[in-house]
């Protein structure tokens, strides 16, 4: 299965990615740690773009075609996004289910 975490950044989804990952041994891909990763490989000199979704794309195929749960941890504000992990899931021949994580707390959510 690929369950496909999004929100706005300070939300709580890695912390809630990173536990569930824990519970199920699942595969954790977050997409923040992949685009800084290429950032410090110094291989681009400008917006790195949509690389680091494509790269977690591709890393989570993988993991679900070998038969691992997989938890996707990226902003994910986009249609073109959100359908793009629904087609890794498609392809994979797995199921997938969307999580919007949301900080309920506005002061906590601009602190963070």
């Amino acid at each position: 299965m690929l369950i496909i975490l999004g929100g706005l950044p300070g939300t709580g989804k890695t912390t809630v990615a990173r536990a569930l990952a824990k519970q199920l041994h699942a595969v954790h891909v977050r997409v923040d740690t992949i685009e800084q990763s290429i950032r410090a490989s110094g291989g681009l000199n400008s917006d790195i773009g949509p690389a680091g979704y494509v790269v977690a794309y591709g890393v989570a195929e993988d993991n679900l075609t070998l038969g691992n749960t997989v938890i996707a941890d990226s902003v994910n504000c986009l249609r073109v996004t959100r359908d793009a992990w629904l087609s890794v899931a498609k392809r994979s021949g797995k199921s997938a289910i969307e999580v919007e994580i949301i900080c309920s707390d506005k002061v906590e959510h601009r602190r963070r």
